[in-house]
């Protein structure tokens, strides 16, 4: 993160200029801002609001697609196994017992905002709203997520993958557990040492296979997740007890971390 005069001077730009391009990725959602107290006045600090951006650009005439979205709180999962450590907190405390398996189990895990755990996984269910006779074009989903280390750790790679409908779709190795730098939305009660945001993945399958951030991963395809033949697509996301990296995983929901999002599931169709 920076001030606005450190990025006119970084880019060579003047003063006003820079604020301009500032808020223009701002109003776009690019930017986030807020204003700090500086030695006179206040000033306006920057920070990223995505870390990767990717833009879909059509090939030649494409039939007109519609959209499904569905978002599902971070403690809505219907299945989980976690090993410790682990845990869940809401926007306001700890959700039971730190490195406790059955406080996953709680009443109050629907409010969590976070959960962690060193390896295993959360299931989830989202409505299946495809309209009927319909035929699905792509899958994307998309959270906040970062491994899980002691306190928090800057090189702590872990193999995350997601299954849907029980099929593998591919996996991602997270990079780190970041932390010592407050999350733009993780509440002040956190403190800094733990893990405070992650990175916002997005996987998608189609009918040519599954990417994540527009890179394949692998060759699942649509028609592989049978999304049609049930009322519900079921998401897992999770480590595998014998992953090359086992380094755990935080998932973040709309207020923890650097994303006003929960987990997000788009259908496209046509």
């Amino acid at each position: 993160m920076c001030n606005v005069s450190e990025i006119a001077e970084a880019l060579e730009l003047p003063l006003s200029t820079a604020t301009l391009h500032i808020n223009s990725l701002e109003e776009a959602g690019l930017l986030n801002t807020e204003l700090q107290p500086a030695v006179r006045g206040l000033q306006k600090i920057c920070a990223r609001a995505y870390d990767v951006v990717v833009i879909e650009l059509p090939r030649g005439e494409v039939p007109e697609q519609q959209l499904v979205e569905i978002s599902m709180p971070v403690g809505a999962y219907v299945d989980c196994q976690v090993a410790p450590t682990c845990g869940l907190a809401s926007e306001a405390g700890i959700i039971g017992l730190f490195d406790d398996p059955a406080s996953f189990y709680e009443p109050e895990r629907v409010q969590a905002q976070l959960l962690w755990f060193h390896y295993g996984y959360v299931e989830y269910r989202f409505p299946n709203r495809l309209p009927p006779k319909v035929i699905p074009e792509s899958l994307h989903f998309a959270l906040e997520i970062c491994s899980e280390a002691p306190l928090h750790h800057d090189e702590w790679p872990s193999d995350v993958t997601l299954w849907i409908n029980g099929v593998e779709v591919g996996t991602w190795t997270s990079p780190a557990d970041f932390g010592g730098q407050h999350g733009v939305l993780t509440p002040d009660w956190w403190e800094d040492w733990n893990s405070q945001y992650g990175l916002l993945k997005i996987w998608q399958v189609n009918g040519e296979g599954s990417m994540i951030d527009g890179v394949r991963i692998s060759d699942v395809r649509l028609e592989d997740l049978r999304i049609t033949a049930s009322p519900f697509l079921s998401v897992r996301i999770g480590v595998k007890a014998d992953a090359q990296h086992v380094g755990g995983l935080n998932i973040f929901g709309r207020r923890f971390g650097n994303y006003p999002q929960d987990l997000v599931l788009r259908l496209r169709y046509h």
